[in-house]
């Protein structure tokens, strides 16, 4: 679970833990989740997630590492894989805030520049890494890895997290690094899942107007927008997010790959901006 310390990360990684630590849906009882949390530099957001996600029955281990540094990206993948063996789930959610964080004060050009850097060429590189890994993993028997005896009976999950706006586009400077930046990982996601099924399962959930921290600070036309967009006439949180993800996550949904879920409340084509 990367980029876990607060907002959408967060409570991924709870559900996550709820749901790895409840009935399957075939009503089999599974083992008490083991969760990596990511983060960049937000340690005590990182602690408070862990607690939150070890209060279900979860244990779990905190891993800090910058993605955009290669070296770290490798020490985060080893440092995973030593803990939790391999992985049921891989979660993208690590991501560049130019909005309200370090960031924000900077230019269009440096936002963008940020965004590339971390939501994209890390992403996709990370990525790739988990999934050479895992598939050397189903390598190491006797059998070819594309046999149908040496395939996983459920297969590892990879989930990205995409934008709802992203193939359409948004007038503006956020529109125009998001769009951009977002098309790309969920394009990535597309190609990717087409290469490695059905050894592996890679969706991507795309939120629409999620009330994280920039959504509690806007003014009033940014309300009023994101309400009139939705068909449900609210924004959507965070925990509406993670249930997606948990969704497309599932062990059992086995089913479920090459798929773009968008978390908006329903577009709404009958109000204006």
């Amino acid at each position: 679970m990367t980029g876990a310390s607060s907002g959408i990360g967060r409570q991924i990684a709870i559900g996550l833990a709820r749901q790895y630590g409840s009935h399957g849906s075939a009503g089999r009882e599974t083992a008490a989740a083991n969760l990596v949390i990511h983060f960049r530099k937000n340690q005590r957001g990182a602690e408070e997630t862990a607690a939150a996600v070890e209060s279900l029955g979860a244990t779990t281990r905190l891993i800090q590492a910058d993605i955009c540094q290669a070296e770290q990206r490798r020490r985060l993948l080893e440092e995973s894989w030593d803990f939790l063996g391999p992985p049921t789930t891989w979660v993208n959610n690590a991501g560049a805030d130019v909005l309200t964080g370090e960031f924000r004060n900077e230019s269009f050009a440096e936002k963008l520049r940020r965004l590339i850097e971390t939501d994209v060429l890390a992403t996709i590189d990370l990525s790739r890494q988990v999934i050479r890994r895992w598939i050397s993993d189903f390598s190491s028997g006797d059998s070819k890895p594309d046999a149908a005896d040496a395939l996983p009976v459920q297969p590892p999950s990879m989930t990205f997290i995409g934008w709802d706006q992203a193939p359409l586009g948004m007038e503006g400077d956020a529109g125009q690094m998001f769009g951009p930046v977002k098309a790309a990982v969920m394009a990535f996601a597309n190609s990717v899942a087409q290469e490695v099924g059905p050894n592996i399962r890679v969706n991507t959930v795309a939120p629409g107007w999620i009330k994280t921290a920039w959504g509690e600070t806007t003014d009033s036309y940014w309300d009023g927008r994101a309400r009139r967009q939705s068909l449900m006439n609210r924004w959507g949180t965070p925990e509406d997010v993670a249930r997606a993800v948990c969704f497309v996550a599932d062990p059992d949904n086995t089913f479920c790959s090459g798929q773009t879920i968008q978390v908006n409340g329903g577009w709404s084509r009958t109000h204006p901006r």
